[in-house]
């Protein structure tokens, strides 16, 4: 579930990693160790590994100290930079031979643009199974699923919705309802053939016509439910099971299909810790670090519908609980697709965020 001045060259040469490409426009890519053992080495002299991702250190800071104590010579430098600005700085940088990012994060619309910028890694030599690989450059080390979330003080059991089309009950007009106004939370309708496009505009329209109070992105559609300022919204699993231990009256609705929404790392081409990068990556994708990760709600889940291990991943066993099905985007060709059916349902929403 997973991509990459003859002054400049030669000193790059001396680096402990090979350079396997010409010096010409663009990052060079760098040859890793092949084995575990030599990766662990080269790693150690590099000393160090920057790591950009969107989610809050905090969250990832139990994973971050694991590492840390298997590996105590390699220090983590941990960056938290959105998506989409993640693309943007890699491609300045990657421009100027000056990537200062070592570990990226990839998902969503992020994944098209990120295949250019990763490198090339061998991910089966550092023990990442073939499963767990995207697009040969990507790993697979934690989900997002997206899920309807509503606030159990303002909606009776009765009343919470099962289907998508129980959404579009005028009861939950006048801005009862949140959502994300870029439409991401709709990517099922794309990757379900039992909906389809022309199912998914046709139920936009219908959704926007109940003028639903619209947020910039899902965390921000998420705040209002805990607060009761709406009755229902759109949020992610992990957002839901954070603010309900926290005490907030938030439940998630069984309103399925849904989707996974996959979350990738890669080794960015011109990384300066590239062995770092491949080591730390490695690990996270771990049943040790994934163990942590599950904890804050950013681990791993199958990525379609299986309830027959949830095991103690929180998000998993909360989805399962909820009696839901959820979808994968397993081609670049589903990414591809996303990248334009998200425009044609905010027209219908009346957003038309870009």
């Amino acid at each position: 579930m997973t991509r990459r001045s003859a002054t400049g060259c030669a000193a790059l040469a001396l680096l402990t990693t090979a350079v396997v490409t010409g010096c010409g426009a663009g990052a060079e890519q760098t040859e890793l160790p092949a084995s575990m053992t030599a990766l662990e080495k080269q790693a150690k002299q590099e000393g160090e590994v920057v790591w950009a991702s969107w989610n809050p250190e905090a969250q990832m800071q139990p994973a971050i100290d694991l590492f840390k104590k298997k590996h105590p010579g390699i220090k983590v430098k941990y960056t938290n930079i959105k998506a989409p600005d993640q693309v943007s700085q890699l491609r300045m940088e990657q421009a100027a031979k000056k990537v200062s990012i070592d570990v990226a994060n990839a998902g969503g619309l992020t994944m098209t643009p990120a295949v250019k910028l990763a490198g090339d890694v061998d991910w089966s030599k550092y023990g990442i199974d073939d499963k767990n690989v995207f697009a040969k450059n990507f790993v697979y080390v934690w989900a997002t699923p997206k899920v309807w979330a509503y606030n159990t003080d303002k909606v009776k059991p009765a009343d919470v919705p099962k289907t998508w089309d129980d959404l579009l009950d005028t009861k939950w007009s006048g801005g009862k309802i949140s959502a994300e106004s870029r439409a991401s939370f709709m990517s099922v309708w794309d990757l379900d053939g039992a909906m389809g496009e022309t199912k998914a505009l046709a139920w936009a329209k219908k959704f926007g016509a109940l003028k639903p109070h619209y947020s910039p992105n899902v965390t921000q559609a998420e705040a209002p439910i805990e607060s009761g300022q709406v009755s229902i919204g759109t949020s992610l699993a992990s957002l839901a099971l954070a603010a309900k231990a926290k005490g907030a009256p938030v439940g998630i609705a069984p309103i399925s299909p849904t989707s996974a929404s996959e979350s990738y790392l890669y080794v960015p081409k011109g990384a300066q810790h590239p062995a770092a990068a491949a080591l730390l990556t490695s690990f996270l994708s771990s049943d040790a670090a994934q163990k942590v990760l599950a904890k804050s709600y950013n681990s791993r889940i199958p990525v379609d519908t299986d309830c027959s291990d949830p095991g103690d991943t929180a998000v998993l066993k909360a989805m399962c609980a909820a009696h839901l099905k959820w979808y994968g985007t397993k081609t670049l060709a589903k990414y591809n697709k996303l990248s334009t059916f998200y425009p044609k349902v905010e027209k219908e929403f009346g957003t038309d965020v870009g």
